[in-house]
């Protein structure tokens, strides 16, 4: 009995001695590793896709039908009728200027215009009867002729009395500024009261539907682009939705000053911005070639380092991936090499996830506390 519980109480002592030294290392090494939950929306299949390459272009969302209103004559402006941004349609009355001066001039031109027809028509009465005196031997030639004369002459000033009665009225209708066509107006000028010398301006109208891309592409990739090819580009303004449209036009002549080629773009999608000088920039899709594709939502960048998280055998391996151009329609980058088509990555990865953590599908049963989800924080931010 004595040996028996001697030896008890050494058994006793080695295992509070045992449990004493086991430190905070040994109980992780003793808990597994809770295996990452996923499910079919966190994995993304690398594939070929087509990917867009050709000029960067950049400049501004401009009307095609825009009109600068000017005055046509020298008066004071009395009323603006509209207001930036008020829709407008053709023939609508949109500046008055004043045309007290004008009406005068218009009723002395067509006092002078019935005055000559007057005169006219004495030289023409005169003109007949010293034919029919001539006819009898009773006037000279020469006093005939003298009446042919006259007649022609006040058949002259009646001309030019009713050209300066056309004159008049075109002045009297231009003291009242009209839209050109339906659009929305966009700047105005002047106020009542301002003082309209010829050609001011008073006011630009635009035709908001009808937009296009004034864009401008560096002079030694212009020889890429050419009429009918088709681009793709952001609006400030419109965040990360993307525009289409086809090249209609390249200018013959760079500018003198940036040595850069304009290019007018027509939109070709469904929507277009309905507003003017916006800025835009975007790609002219001068050639398109297959290449493996990742969206940058996938992609993990540490400084100049880029990576994904590939899902390899039940276990995740973090690969380092070397990135070319972006495609402009989609905003997916081109994977240059760290990946192969129908390797299986993380679509949405976060900073949690380890090499070698183990892969669990969502489809499986798993227990309460033992299993973490791959992409959970990332949807919701």
């Amino acid at each position: 009995m004595t040996y028996r519980n001697g030896l008890l109480l050494a058994l006793v002592f080695v295992l509070a001695a045992c449990k004493g030294t086991a430190g905070p290392d040994a109980k992780k090494a003793a808990t597994p590793t809770a295996p990452l939950l996923i499910s079919a929306e966190d994995i993304l299949t690398v594939k070929n896709s087509s990917l867009a390459s050709g000029p960067s272009i950049t400049g501004s969302v401009q009307p095609e039908r825009r009109a600068d209103l000017r005055a046509e004559v020298q008066a004071i402006v009395l009323q603006v009728m509209r207001e930036n941004g008020d829709v407008v349609k053709k023939g609508d009355p949109l500046v008055r200027l004043d045309d007290t001066s004008i009406r005068d001039l218009l009723a002395s031109a067509e006092s002078a215009s019935r005055a000559a027809d007057l005169a006219f028509d004495q030289a023409q009465r005169q003109l007949e009867r010293m034919k029919t005196l001539r006819t009898s031997g009773m006037t000279s030639a020469q006093a005939m002729e003298d009446s042919e004369i006259r007649r022609n002459t006040t058949q002259s000033e009646v001309e030019a009395a009713k050209a300066r009665v056309v004159q008049a009225r075109q002045q009297l209708e231009r003291t009242t500024v009209r839209a050109p066509f339906d659009g929305v107006v966009s700047d105005r000028k002047v106020s009542a009261g301002d003082t309209a010398q010829l050609g001011k301006e008073l006011l630009k109208v635009i035709d908001p539907s009808s937009m296009r891309f004034e864009g401008m592409v560096s002079a030694d990739q212009i020889g890429a682009v050419k009429a009918g090819q088709p681009t793709s580009f952001r609006v400030n303004g419109y965040g990360e939705e993307t525009f289409t449209g086809k090249v209609r036009r390249v200018n013959p002549a760079a500018n003198a000053t940036t040595r850069q080629v304009e290019v007018l773009v027509d939109f070709t999608g469904p929507k277009q911005p309905r507003l003017a000088g916006l800025y835009a920039e975007g790609r002219v899709e001068a050639e398109s070639t297959n290449a493996l594709t990742l969206p940058a939502t996938a992609i993990v960048r540490d400084g100049d380092k880029s990576s994904a998280w590939r899902v390899k055998e039940s276990k995740l391996e973090k690969a380092v991936i070397a990135l070319g151009d972006r495609d402009p329609r989609t905003g997916d980058y081109a994977v240059k090499g760290g990946l192969a088509e129908g390797d299986k990555v993380i679509r949405y990865p976060t900073s949690l996830l380890k090499d070698g953590q183990l892969v669990q599908s969502g489809s499986a049963p798993a227990t309460e506390n033992t299993a973490t989800t791959a992409t959970a924080p990332a949807k919701g931010s």
